[in-house]
């Protein structure tokens, strides 16, 4: 890694037997970086990106990564956005060129916003019409509340419609400062030869805004309901967890496979494989700054929702009581090892790695390391964080579905410390 006077950081990863390099650039914007009157700008910068700058215009790049036979793309979450770009090694210059002018320099023209905001606003529709997806929103602000994490990356329709050039400009002004930016690239490339590249970047010099809120170190669990004509009722359930930054992050990937992370884990078995209950249920983690979030998600039809999360009441009860068993543990442990070893056999996995670690001002750990931490997992240590953080009255709940009394009814076994009160959206 080098630090650059700018501010910006390079990191990169040699590997010698591919050709391809993939390249991104990591800044640290996201929803949790924004305002209420600004819900959804970071998303929306994002996709302006692609509409061209003074130098290349968005026709002449689709272009150029085309004729390259290139990947280009970009993604925008809680807490950073990205661009990259996969392509074989002698386009690397070409695609610095083109990537770096994009980032520092978007042309946030009145007409593309136009069509930008359309492009956006369907999304938006497109996301309000997918309960699967829509319900983890609806879990965050059950989870996080009013702090900014609790808010949908995609924003809001009225801030996309009423945001002007200027505002966007002024947001990415505020936003991309050089010290909030990271350029990571992995695959067929020398180290000296990017930084160099990067050094040739006309890169502005802004001052770091504001860091987001912290989240408050007591978070209330909520029910949050959202009504809609659905053939299913799709709900989540989980507690805040541990930060990115916490060791016991190894611990709660593995607890995560066992709990309902595989086909042979515990949720998956009991309320799918053996009873048919639901086709979709599963676990999951996210991390970030100061907090976590450790969930399951279950989607199933009215007449089976009540059975499917006495299941999982059952089962959380189970854990807690009697906790893991060896076997259990050793099958989750190869499962999250062989996954993390599969995954970073691509350039582009090894380039996220690089870029989520530094920008998250995370140890770079190598592939052994991170091996070693998950092989170190203990019983001891997955049955004291289950039981910390699967707790009944820790538990946040959330759904989607057409009639909320069977909701609450059927959540009761669940958490059943949850507010009496349904708060409906």
């Amino acid at each position: 890694m080098t630090v650059l006077d700018s501010g910006v950081r390079v990191v990169t990863e040699a590997m010698p037997t591919v050709r391809s390099v993939t390249l991104g650039f990591w800044i640290a914007t996201g929803s949790v970086a924004e305002t209420e009157s600004e819900a959804g700008l970071s998303h929306l910068v994002e996709h302006m990106l692609f509409r061209g700058t003074d130098r290349y215009g968005s026709l002449e790049i689709d272009q150029i990564f085309d004729t390259m036979g290139a990947e280009l793309n970009a993604g925008t979450g809680k807490e950073n956005t990205s661009v990259y770009a996969r392509v074989i090694d002698d386009h690397l210059r070409q695609a610095f060129d083109v990537v770096g002018d994009m980032v520092w320099h978007p042309r946030f023209d009145e007409s593309d916003l136009a069509n930008e905001r359309e492009i956006v606003l369907e999304e938006i529709a497109m996301y309000e019409d997918d309960p699967q997806d829509r319900v983890f929103d609806v879990f965050g602000e059950a989870v996080f509340g009013e702090h900014p994490l609790g808010r949908p990356v995609i924003g809001r329709a009225d801030v996309i419609a009423n945001t002007s050039p200027a505002g966007l400009h002024a947001f990415h002004a505020n936003h991309y400062a050089p010290e909030d930016v990271v350029i990571a690239a992995a695959g067929s490339l020398e180290h000296d030869a990017v930084v160099e590249l990067a050094r040739g970047l006309d890169v502005p010099q802004r001052p770091r805004v504001a860091q987001p809120p912290p989240v408050p170190e007591q978070l209330p669990p909520h029910l949050r309901f959202l009504r809609k004509d659905t053939e299913q009722y799709h709900v989540t359930l989980g507690a805040p967890a541990v930060a990115r930054d916490d060791e016991r992050r190894f611990t709660m990937r593995v607890l995560d496979a066992l709990l309902g992370g595989t086909s042979s884990s515990r949720l998956f078995q009991e309320v799918r494989e053996l009873r048919g209950l639901a086709y979709n249920v599963y676990s999951f983690q996210s991390l970030h700054a100061g907090t976590g979030m450790i969930g399951v998600y279950l989607g199933t039809r009215p007449d089976n929702l009540a059975p499917a999360l006495q299941v999982v009441a059952d089962e959380l009860e189970r854990l807690r009581q009697d906790g893991v068993s060896a076997e259990e543990l050793e099958r989750a442990k190869e499962n999250v090892k062989g996954r993390i070893v599969l995954s970073l056999e691509s350039t582009a996995a090894r380039m996220s790695r690089l870029g989520a670690a530094v920008l998250s001002e995370l140890p770079l750990l190598t592939i052994d390391e991170v091996v070693e931490r998950i092989e170190s997992v203990t019983l001891d240590e997955v049955d004291a964080l289950l039981r910390e953080l699967l707790a009944p009255e820790r538990l946040s709940a959330a759904a989607i579905g057409a009639d909320e009394e069977i909701f609450r009814a059927a959540i009761e076994p669940v958490a059943p410390s949850l507010p009496a009160g349904l708060a409906t959206g």
